[in-house]
């Protein structure tokens, strides 16, 4: 067995970890940075490009991330913080390009219009509503909204094809959303990576034991291919996607207690075929069937992965034990403790229309899929569309303020009393806010240090917004905005 001493260890090569590691060795190029990665090759598990629908959740588009009030009036709090904090990582982004760091924006991130799409004179009335709500705020106002049927024509012409003219319509549309190759970011920061000094990649590398030391650093053992080594951290970063929670549950700490995870898989319907995919160049997100969870929201989208566009249809929910698309089916009975189970078997009690609906999704024909994409695409033919498998997701699973068991669909951070260790769980909008994340972990965990005046300028470098509000400050968003529409190739 072999041992080694570094300051940060990563656990995962998904978007997560990468975007971590490169925020952490632009601050100190000196640290010395371990990543270990359970497959072969890094960023295969969520963040690959295919296993994610790749929509820059900026809460353009996505009715999930708003809410209707008693009154009938559109709450849209949620979608104002998310839309700040996807600019962030827009901000980073940008530097990085900037800075020679990532190739060509068009490499990983391309203009895709945001739209939502709805039918039905409610869900019609409820779009209006939203949209007079989002576009008379600063971070909205170029959202259109159109209830006219040659407009909407022009917009979505795929979709508006062969509908049926007596039904009631509406779309809103806003030019700069974005589709983001997420893979291919994180590809490009470990290449990066690499090649700095104090910095090793670690493939096909199990982490099998977590135990924190009296020195308060981490002793982490993993398992390559037989091989087994001792890591001693100062500092552990648990980004592992759905395989985060076994991880906190292995570091036993306090404040990971009582948390349990529901995993749920995706797959899509995939469009290929050119005369189609030419007349369609929009991220169309529509209202969530009654019982669906957030995360299913439908959706006609856009692709763009190395260069090739097609079309994605979905997400189409399934429950699996699965807690990673390249996991085991014992995932989900491996994780059950002591501490979580009260919450994890109340949530499995309050939510049988979820498990309901899960079980209807799982046993869906080819034909069925293809009937609930001609709600959107009412020509759509069964023959140009294949099912492809999204990647895992598992969502949270925690007590909830009347101390039941409380299912979250959110993304979370953990980290220790100490700082010393952090996890993240849940999914959406995940990768999007990664930056605005990972800096939250960081001062949380590395605090005396942000508090450097070295520390603050590099953060104010790569994030010209860092330490103001771009929820509370919007003119400081709209400059922002300007500067990486234009970085990023994204100005319509």
């Amino acid at each position: 067995m072999t041992s080694n001493i570094v300051d940060v260890l990563l656990v995962g090569g998904g978007a997560m970890s990468t975007t971590l590691g490169m925020i952490l060795k632009q601050l100190d190029p000196s640290l010395s940075i371990t990543m270990v990665e359970r497959l072969d090759k890094v960023a295969q598990e969520s963040t690959d490009g295919w296993n994610n629908a790749g929509t820059g959740h900026a809460a353009y588009c996505e009715l999930n991330y708003t809410s209707e009030n008693g009154d009938g009036t559109v709450n849209i709090d949620k979608a104002v913080n998310i839309n700040a904090a996807f600019e962030v990582s827009l901000q980073f982004w940008s530097y990085l390009v900037e800075q020679g760091l990532l190739p060509q924006p068009a490499e990983f991130i391309n203009r895709v219009p945001h739209k939502s799409f709805v039918w039905g004179a409610d869900n019609v009335k409820m779009l209006k509503a939203r949209y007079e709500a989002m576009s008379a705020h600063p971070a909205f106002r170029e959202m259109q909204y159109t209830e006219d049927r040659a407009t909407l024509a022009e917009w979505m012409p795929l979709i508006m094809q062969n509908r049926d003219d007596s039904e009631p319509l509406a779309a809103t549309r806003i030019e700069h959303g974005s589709d983001v190759n997420f893979g291919a970011i994180a590809r490009n920061m470990v290449r990066f990576l690499e090649q700095q000094e104090g910095f090793n990649l670690e493939l096909s590398a199990e982490v099998e034991d977590l135990t924190q030391q009296p020195d308060g650093t981490w002793k982490v053992s993993i398992d390559q291919k037989g091989h087994r080594q001792d890591i001693h951290a100062k500092f552990v970063f648990l980004g592992a996607g759905g395989g985060a929670l076994p991880l906190l549950q292995k570091a036993d700490i306090k404040e990971g207690k009582g948390y349990g995870g529901f995993p749920v898989s995706g797959q899509w319907l995939v469009c290929e075929k050119p005369e189609l995919v030419k007349q369609h160049h929009a991220k169309v997100y529509g209202a969530a069937p009654i019982g669906a969870p957030p995360m299913s929201v439908p959706h006609l989208d856009t692709r763009i992965i190395d260069g090739k566009k097609a079309i994605l249809f979905g997400p189409f929910a399934g429950f699996t034990t699965k807690f990673l698309k390249k996991g085991s089916v014992l995932d989900l009975v491996k994780s059950v403790r002591a501490d979580n189970l009260c919450n994890m078997l109340s949530v499995g009690k309050n939510n049988m229309d979820l498990t309901k609906y899960l079980i209807s999704e799982v046993r869906q024909s080819h034909k069925d899929r293809c009937d609930s994409l001609r709600n959107f695409f009412p020509d759509a033919q069964d023959k140009d569309w294949s099912l492809a498998y999204a990647g895992q997701r598992v969502q949270i699973i925690k007590k909830g303020p009347d101390g039941a068991g409380k299912l979250e669909f959110g993304t979370e951070a953990i980290v220790s009393e100490d700082g010393s260790i952090a996890a993240l769980l849940g999914a959406s909008p995940g990768a999007s806010t990664t930056v605005h994340t990972m800096i939250n972990i960081l001062e949380r965990s590395f605090y005396e240090r942000v508090k450097s005046p070295e520390w603050q300028a590099k953060l104010k470098e790569m994030v010209p917004s860092y330490g103001q509000s771009l929820v509370e400050n919007t003119d400081l968003l709209l400059d922002i905005r300007a500067h990486t529409l234009e970085t990023l190739k994204l100005k319509p």
